[in-house]
């Protein structure tokens, strides 16, 4: 008689940012409803944080030490001093205190769990983008790994080719030999390729699986002329080190990027396309159902729910909801052009902004002028957080401007909503170009925001058949996805299986 094989146990480690809490948490559920023991470990500080917006919330208290069944919370420094935490780096400082001191507490979180303590040994350890030193804590230990990475598939081939850009010389941003000016400082000349359309012009079509695109939108981190940048060699590093991890988990489908997903494949011996992870649970297609996963809430920030009761109110279609993502910096200026382009389309809006949306200012309500609420008090919403899936899911919603971060674009793309993008940060530059060239969903707005291209954008997003139809298609192709005998709910079945193996050698085989 065969020896029945033990609950494997997944030890989920997300870099601490709420862009890479909210997927690994998705799939910790999903792993979780399939028989998988996870381990979800976040850091003391978000922890603290998890309790705050809990206890804020009606009823909400407990919410944070929630989980119940085949699944804790265990946490783990990181690295940070409280003191550190206001400063305008502060991401650039959280990257750094984690790469450096994330590996010891981790080790011992580890070797502590595989020694027993009521819970099935450890089979996987399964960190997710930034957090490479955790694939290193594996291989020391013994225990097989996988990664989430916690963007597009297109995201990931872009970040992986920076050091070939650094390589053919295209970075650090310096213009070509003929338009130098040799008489000026190379750093003060380096610097006019940010402004004078050299990241717009400058064409990269080599890249394996992807259209032709420009090298501003490749990444915001080829926005440097310092060949010491952190940004550019932290996230060159992170792209690069997912290779060593025995599986690459993506929070996509395969009709969603399926050029770029076989380029992929040739670097990546095992690949699991899991998405939109949102559709996937929300579908529920488990031999068990989970009446505990709506207890696991690690939001960092109070949502706002009452939001969903003034949506109730609203026509069919007819909202713009704007939503900057959880990073994201603005002006006084910028924020005030947003709002007054929202006012000016004459539709009723919902407006997110984050206590800290606003850079040394007062932060949700307060940051927006009084005559702007006094005008749009019918017609508009002001919220601080919200659960912005649940919300754009909404019957209402007609219309997302959104920062195209990717957790955001895959909601809107699962929830059939056309987009007005504008990128800041990271990845968000690639997902925007997808979303507006490729995938027909979306209007990109300039770098500088104008009220008047705001409203105008929005307009044109809502009332194109083109994007609507593009819109619906994906949609429906991320439902067929989710279905059962669908491509990710097949590659999760697969996943599950995968993370009951023994060794690394039988999960990298």
């Amino acid at each position: 008689m065969a020896t029945p094989q033990p609950q494997p146990h997944a030890v989920v480690v997300p870099y601490p940012g709420s862009g890479n809490i909210n997927p690994a948490l998705q799939l910790s559920k999903l792993l979780r409803r399939h028989g998988v023991f996870v381990t979800f470990v976040i850091t003391e500080h978000n922890l603290r944080r998890v309790q705050a917006a809990a206890a804020a919330a009606e009823g909400g208290a407990a919410v944070a030490n929630g989980g119940g069944e085949g699944f804790r919370i265990e946490t783990i420094p990181d690295g940070m001093l409280d003191a550190d935490r206001n400063a305008q780096d502060y991401d650039t400082g959280l990257s750094k205190a984690t790469a450096h001191h994330g590996a010891a507490p981790l080790r011992e979180l580890v070797a502590r769990l595989r020694g027993g303590g009521g819970v099935p040994p450890v089979t996987c350890v399964l960190p997710t983008s930034l957090m490479s030193f955790a694939l290193e804590v594996a291989r020391e230990l013994g225990v097989p790994s996988m990664v989430l990475w916690g963007s597009s598939a297109a995201a990931l081939m872009g970040h992986m080719r920076l050091r070939e850009l650094k390589q053919r010389g295209y970075l650090p941003l310096r213009l070509p030999a003929t338009q130098r000016d040799f008489s000026l400082s190379k750093n003060l000349q380096d610097e006019s390729c940010l402004t004078n359309g050299h990241l717009e012009k400058t064409i990269i079509d080599w890249i394996p699986g992807m259209p032709p695109i420009s090298l501003g939108d490749v990444s915001s981190f080829v926005r440097t002329t310092n060949a010491d940048d952190f940004g550019l060699w932290f996230n060159i590093t992170e792209a690069n080190n997912c290779i060593k991890a025995g599986a690459l988990v993506i929070n996509t489908f395969e009709a969603l990027e399926p050029d770029v997903l076989a380029a992929l494949r040739a670097e990546y011996h095992r690949i699991f396309t899991v998405g939109p992870l949102g559709t996937m649970l929300r579908r529920g297609h488990h031999d068990v159902a989970d009446e505990d996963d709506d207890s696991i809430d690690l939001s960092l920030w109070k949502q706002d729910t009452e939001c969903l009761t003034w949506l109730d109110a609203q026509d069919t279609g007819s909202v713009v909801y704007a939503n900057f993502g959880s990073l994201t910096v603005l002006t006084a200026a910028q924020l005030a052009e947003f709002a007054w382009g929202l006012a000016a389309t004459r539709r009723p809006f919902l407006l997110v902004v984050r206590d800290d949306l606003v850079g040394g200012g007062s932060g949700g309500v307060a940051a927006l002028l009084p005559e702007f609420l006094s005008e749009t008090a019918e017609r508009c919403r002001v919220a601080a957080w919200c659960p912005q899936e649940r919300v754009l899911r909404h019957g209402a919603v007609g219309c997302f401007v959104t920062h195209c971060g990717w957790n955001s674009a895959c909601e809107g793309l699962a929830a059939g909503v056309p987009m007005v993008c504008w990128p800041v940060f990271a990845d968000q530059f690639t997902i925007c170009k997808y979303a507006c060239e490729v995938w027909g969903v979306g209007i990109r707005l300039d770098e500088e925001v104008r009220r008047e291209q705001v409203a105008e954008h929005v307009g044109e997003a809502m009332e194109s058949g083109d994007i609507r139809r593009c819109a619906a298609r994906w949609k429906a192709e991320a439902e067929a996805a989710s279905c059962r005998g669908g491509s990710s709910c097949e590659n999760l079945l697969s996943l599950v299986t995968a993370l009951g193996v023994s060794s690394i050698n039988d999960l990298e085989a």
